[in-house]
């Protein structure tokens, strides 16, 4: 009964979900790429295979990179085996086909929980078996990858205390559904539990794919290549997948006194999480009559430039291998975090705020290691970021720390292959 009312929901919003695809496209062309795919409709040639479909949910951007590691081990050991790749956002896509491209990966969308577009992708791909990456759960998803015989798993898995307690309060829909999984392997041993009392079947703890990220030469490269734009010397922090309102607070604290005690030359970088936001930042920007510049226009930063607004997309990291100090976003307001894993992978010292759940095992570590430090709000902020930027010997204990730090949490990748690989299909 809870499902077909979960079901009945679904056909409801059905009509509107064009709209609202073409609607996101007005500022990600990506959204409206491929509608058709959203509803179970595929191109005749999209699956093109070599052997076997082993098929990836990455939802966005960070579980894209993230399926980096299980991609490259497929394909060294299950050499005839195709990878399908399915997204929900434009960004996970677009982020897809830069890391993948051409090296045995098709891509598509995963089409909206309902039965008949689930039913359509599964019979038009006919996967061996399904790999969710973090907690992409969907219950209809889940009950016909089993009457498919599409044995189905949750990779990385993580659950924070809010979620869980979410998914606990319609126990009817979410614990078949976890129930029907083949496996989960949660990044840690409170994700397992929690998972676990939830109704999740053979959950191993095998630590976060995150960790084992490769930083790209292009993506240091590109940072060295901001630098020089901004001017050799020049302090640099970044604000990094800033969400809705964060941006407000962080341009009050600049003007107040807080502000006052950053070099007179210091430049911000912010970059928001969503590329929608682009033009409401810079928008804000010229409200206040603060000088900045955009990475779009791919032009040298004048010395009177206060920021720079990082309106691209795919260069997270490079902004981080710019950065003296980084701040993680999404963590000044209770939103829950953004991946502080990439800046202190680039050895950058990292802040975040009070609302970190989404990576909350992380962040305490980070923070217990010395490899991050905690603010309070955004006045918290701009003081540590202007200490830090007048402290060499602060920085590089935080550099040396966060490698120790990363070093000591590797090894994700080898573990999640070494419980998934005898679980696959001969």
């Amino acid at each position: 009964m809870a499902r077909t009312l979960y079901t009945l929901l679904w056909w409801i919003a059905l009509p509107f979900l064009p709209l609202r695809l073409w609607w996101r496209g007005r500022r990600e062309h990506g959204y409206r790429e491929h509608i058709g795919e959203r509803f179970g409709w595929y191109r005749r040639d999209s699956a093109r295979r070599t052997g076997e479909i082993i098929w990836i949910h990455a939802v966005s951007l960070g579980e894209t990179r993230a399926a980096a590691p299980l991609i490259e081990r497929i394909a060294r050991e299950r050499s005839t085996a195709t990878v399908l790749l399915t997204h929900m956002t434009a960004t996970g896509r677009e982020t897809g086909r830069t890391l993948y491209g051409g090296n045995r990966v098709i891509q598509a969308w995963l089409p909206y929980d309902a039965p008949f577009a689930v039913r359509a992708f599964l019979d038009h791909f006919a996967p061996r078996v399904g790999v969710l990456i973090e907690t992409e759960m969907w219950p209809n998803l889940a009950a016909e990858c089993r009457r498919h015989g599409v044995p189905l798993f949750i990779i990385n898995a993580r659950l924070s205390a809010r979620s869980a307690a979410g998914y606990a309060r319609i126990a009817s829909l979410s614990r078949p559904m976890l129930q029907s999984f083949a496996g989960v392997a949660a990044q840690t041993s409170c994700d397992a539990q929690r998972l676990t009392d939830l109704g999740a079947r053979d959950v191993a703890i095998v630590g976060n794919l995150k960790f084992d990220i490769v930083i790209p030469e292009a993506a240091r490269s590109l940072g060295r290549a901001f630098r020089t734009r901004a001017g050799e010397g020049r302090p640099i922090w970044v604000a990094g997948s800033t969400r809705e309102g964060e941006e407000t607070l962080i341009l009050d604290a600049l003007a107040g006194s807080a502000g006052h005690a950053l070099p007179a030359d210091a430049l911000t970088i912010i970059v928001p999480r969503h590329p929608q936001r682009f033009e409401a930042v810079a928008q804000l920007l010229r409200s206040r009559r603060i000088a900045f510049v955009r990475r779009s226009e791919d032009e040298r930063v004048p010395q009177d430039a206060r920021v720079m607004l990082g309106d691209s997309m795919g260069e997270m990291l490079a902004y981080y291998a710019a950065a003296d100090v980084a701040f993680v976003g999404g963590s000044l307001l209770p939103l829950g975090g953004q991946n502080l894993i990439e800046p202190i992978a680039l050895g950058v010292p990292t802040l975040v705020g009070p609302h970190t759940f989404n990576f909350a095992e992380a962040s305490a570590q980070a923070i217990d290691a010395g490899a991050a430090l905690r603010i309070a709000d955004a006045d918290d902020l701009i003081a540590q970021v202007a200490q830090l930027l007048g402290d060499p010997d602060s920085r590089a204990r935080m550099r040396t720390s966060a490698d120790t730090f990363c070093a000591a949490h590797r090894g994700a990748a080898d573990r999640l292959w070494a419980w998934l690989a005898p679980r696959l299909p001969a």
